[in-house]
């Protein structure tokens, strides 16, 4: 795939609108074989200055509530649907995510991670391939393939919604502390194993 080394992309020009407007490739941070995969929409403004995901409020939220469930940010990986931050942080078209989708499916691929949880409607619908209405489905379990692979999805709030609506929260911490459970399951067992079994 042009422009990718592991799992750093190192240069793509295939969304001119996202060219003109990122200031850098932001790629996903945290451990190549972590037990937990984060997935957002795309870098907002912070995340292109910083050349990180999910740093700023949403950033600081997600920490906080990663603590509580007894994850450390080090400890999982944190990637975005879309690579370069959208104008005026609008959301990535279809085109886009089209474009950055078979980048995401290598990283998921080589994490090979016992949950992968989706921050937010955009990456929700992008990887399940349907509608989400994301705070009724938030904590919602998936089996999905995955570049052809079965993974198992979980579908979250964005953390930048609990700080526009607090009653978030609560379900956001729930998420969360599933993921880590989830995770805490397959530690030691060889990875995606079980995941035969459906």
């Amino acid at each position: 795939m042009d422009g990718m080394d592991g799992l750093t992309v190192t240069d793509c020009e295939r969304c001119p609108a996202l060219c003109e407007s990122r200031s850098r490739i932001v790629n996903g941070t945290g451990p190549a074989d972590a037990d937990v995969l984060f997935v957002g929409e795309a870098p907002g403004a912070n995340e292109d200055e910083q050349g990180e995901p999910f740093v700023g409020r949403s950033g600081d939220v997600l920490d906080e509530v990663l603590l509580e469930a007894g994850l450390e940010r080090g400890a999982v990986r944190i990637t975005n649907c879309v690579r370069c931050r959208p104008p005026e942080n609008r959301d990535p078209t279809t085109e886009e995510l089209s474009n950055c989708r078979g980048y995401l499916e290598s990283e998921i691929d080589a994490v090979d991670p016992e949950v992968v949880v989706t921050l937010g409607k955009v990456p929700s619908q992008h990887l399940l391939g349907r509608d989400v209405a994301v705070t009724k489905e938030a904590g919602n379990l998936s089996d999905v393939r995955i570049a052809g692979e079965p993974r198992r999805v979980l579908v979250c709030v964005h953390p930048a919604a609990t700080l526009y609506d607090r009653s978030q929260r609560g379900t956001f911490e729930e998420t969360i502390a599933t993921a880590a459970d989830l995770a805490g399951e397959g530690a030691g067992e060889g990875g995606q194993s079980r995941l035969g079994e459906f």
